[in-house]
């Protein structure tokens, strides 16, 4: 299948490219960074997608929506506005099968930075949008909300032993997702889920779910 996926270069996009390379898709990046992926089925485009023109990429049957950016002061700008030009470029037309959003866990919780969690449940509300018109092509719409994952956006906190230890302490397994993990969590919901739409699917290890119980 033809899989756009935008924020590639590095992080949960690079991770989702991959893993659709991996296995024998053919993939186009969106990135503002230049390329990093070296695949024969592998085609990369330098663009903003907050503004200009976002090239033509016909009959895209995977959109992964993944580009983003956190507490940078435009974060409203790319995160949602960004996601909606791209989604209604590529997304309405009859090849399209499965749109995948990464959003946040902030979209739930509206944890961590103003603008970036208000952007984030943004991205989930117009992932349901998106799901009641995608339904007319037979193609599912869903979101992804990660919590913590392990990449180098975060490495001021991964590589500081009093951080690490405060957020892993937040949450319930102690962890943080790869992003080789959620890669795998876009691929199933992309490829081989076909009736679950409209949904948020949230990967936090637990962090949303915890609490001290006082008696």
């Amino acid at each position: 299948m033809l899989v756009l996926i935008t924020g590639t270069s590095g992080g949960i996009g690079h991770a989702v490219a991959k893993k659709f390379l991996s296995c024998g898709h053919t993939v186009v990046g969106i990135d503002i960074m230049p390329q990093t992926i070296r695949h024969e089925m592998y085609t990369h485009h330098v663009c903003d997608i907050t503004g200009g023109e976002l090239p033509d990429i016909p009959d895209v049957e995977i959109l992964i929506n993944n580009a983003g950016v956190q507490d940078s002061g435009r974060d409203i700008a790319v995160n949602l506005g960004g996601t909606i030009s791209v989604t209604e470029k590529y997304a309405f037309q009859k090849s399209i099968k499965s749109v995948v959003f990464i959003a946040s866990s902030s979209a739930s919780t509206g944890s961590e930075f103003p603008e970036y969690a208000a952007s984030k449940g943004g991205v989930v509300a117009y992932m349901k949008n998106t799901a009641q018109r995608l339904a007319h092509y037979g193609a599912t719409s869903n979101s992804i909300s990660p919590g913590g994952v392990i990449t180098e956006l975060n490495s001021h906190i991964i590589g500081d032993p009093t951080l690490w230890g405060a957020v892993l302490s937040e949450t319930l397994l102690g962890k943080w997702a790869s992003s080789e993990e959620i890669a795998e969590w876009a691929y199933f919901i992309a490829v081989v889920n076909k009736s679950m739409t409209a949904q948020d699917i949230l990967v936090d290890n637990g962090e949303a779910a915890k609490f001290n119980f006082i008696w």
